[in-house]
């Protein structure tokens, strides 16, 4: 069970405030530090979802991709094999919403998906990367790799 999953009415205007939240940080205290932030969230705020990763269960994150894009409407197709668990987003929501409020998506936000997804991994067996295939099309690779 997904330690966060909200059901109540979506507010997609998150979007447009994270954004905002992106370009402050890396414009103040540089990407270095946006970079510490977005994977410490990864870390600690998905704290349920690293602890299962380094057990060797893909579970909940499985269920994170799946509900989050899915109560935003996102197209996407989730591949799962034994070592690899590939995500693609058709059309990035935050990417879809921001355009839709007129905002230019930040320069980092495709960032925050890659540090994020990289703090989620951390101390677990299992790697992240994002593979940009268009302005808001990309595949998430989580990819469980021996440990040396």
């Amino acid at each position: 069970m997904l330690r966060y999953q909200e059901n109540g009415e979506l507010h997609k205007d998150f979007h447009g405030t994270t954004n905002t939240t992106l370009n402050y940080i890396a414009g103040k205290y540089g990407v270095d530090a946006l970079k510490t932030i977005l994977r410490k969230t990864g870390r600690d705020v998905y704290k349920s979802i690293r602890e299962k990763l380094a057990r060797g269960d893909a579970s909940e994150l499985l269920e994170h991709l799946n509900w989050f894009f899915y109560r935003e409407g996102a197209e996407f197709k989730l591949t799962v094999g034994k070592d690899e668990i590939r995500f693609e987003v058709m059309e990035c929501p935050a990417i879809k919403h921001l355009k839709k409020l007129g905002l230019e998506p930040s320069v980092h936000i495709c960032l925050q998906t890659s540090e994020v997804n990289a703090g989620m991994c951390e101390g677990t067996p299992w790697k992240s990367s994002v593979e940009k295939k268009g302005a808001a099309h990309c595949v998430q690779i989580f990819r469980k790799e021996e440990k040396a």
